[in-house]
């Protein structure tokens, strides 16, 4: 059996920014003082006159790409989600959000699988924080496939996107003739026993689950959520009806990002057991990335564990 092939989806979004560069001159990508990490320099290298290094000064940053947006441009504001959603929150929301300008924010290095970096920059809130600012458009891709592509749709859609990316390679599942559309879910695997509702890098977490749940004769749906704002409504509730247990799993705090919007769906419209996997109101910490998914049950192994327990 050949090995799975990994590329992490800041990879993914540097590449994706040069591929659409070629096409649209309209494109500017601005960074803060991160560009290698980030991968903005890949496009920075085949187009150094339309890159804008702001330096560490986020905010600014945020400044300038809404100023670019009203005079024709795309821009996309790239730097670490902790930066990107935290320490540039007011910019965003007041300069970006309330004027609802066509500003793309490319935020990379999201979650705990940051890994030695640790928990000043595993930044497990910014989903939260971006869901409060009206008109704010969320996606979260789980692999290389799906954020090539939803880099190419967040250019297309006029509008405010932040773009959530991972450092950690994560598993290609999607092949490429993968069709990606905004604000629609993805039924990974179909099933009539429990619903998990994953996004980003936990949708291979979910998908493993999945399989090793099969083993025991339990048979589970999965979903793939690749935006969280606006959400897929009927998918969700479709699946709860079927299966009439829910649980969500996110690389994100539990409080405020795919769990507590699967709520507010189901809440409203299909009351339903909902349990949210993810970072359980802590902090993060240092050390490997693999490992701390280990640590968080936010592995396959993990996720599975924890499936089976709510089952009992």
């Amino acid at each position: 059996m050949s090995e799975v092939k990994k590329i992490a989806t800041r990879e993914s979004y540097g590449n994706a920014l040069l591929e659409i560069a070629k096409e649209h001159d309209d494109l500017v990508v601005l960074d803060a003082d991160l560009a290698a990490a980030t991968k903005t320099g890949i496009f920075k290298k085949g187009y150094p006159e339309r890159f804008i290094d702001c330096g560490i000064a986020e905010a600014n940053m945020m400044g300038i790409a809404a100023g670019l947006s009203t005079c024709g441009k795309v821009p996309f504001a790239s730097t670490f989600a902790m930066f990107a959603a935290g320490r540039a929150f007011e910019q965003v929301r007041n300069t970006i959000g309330y004027p609802h300008l066509n500003v793309k924010i490319g935020a990379t290095h999201a979650g705990i699988s940051v890994g030695e970096d640790g928990a000043t920059h595993q930044c497990n809130e910014d989903i939260a924080l971006m869901r409060t600012i009206p008109g704010m458009t969320i996606i979260n891709p789980c692999d290389d496939v799906e954020a090539r592509a939803a880099v190419k749709a967040a250019y297309e859609f006029d509008g405010p996107v932040y773009l959530r990316f991972g450092r950690l390679a994560a598993p290609v599942i999607n092949k490429d003739d993968y069709k990606f559309e905004i604000g629609k879910g993805v039924m990974m695997k179909e099933g009539s026993d429990v619903t998990i509702v994953a996004t980003g890098l936990m949708v291979s977490s979910a998908l493993e689950a999945a399989n090793k749940l099969a083993a025991d004769g339990i048979d589970a749906e999965v979903i793939n959520i690749h935006t969280i704002k606006p959400i897929d409504e009927d998918i969700i509730i479709n699946s709860a009806k079927k299966t009439k247990n829910v649980v969500t799993v996110e690389e994100h705090s539990v409080i405020g990002g795919l769990g507590s919007a699967v709520c507010d769906v189901l809440s409203e419209k299909c009351p339903t057991k909902v349990t949210k996997l993810g970072v359980q109101d802590v902090f993060g910490h240092s050390g490997p990335a693999v490992e701390l998914l280990k640590e968080f049950k936010l592995d396959g192994e993990g996720v599975y564990s924890q499936i089976k327990d709510i089952l009992k």
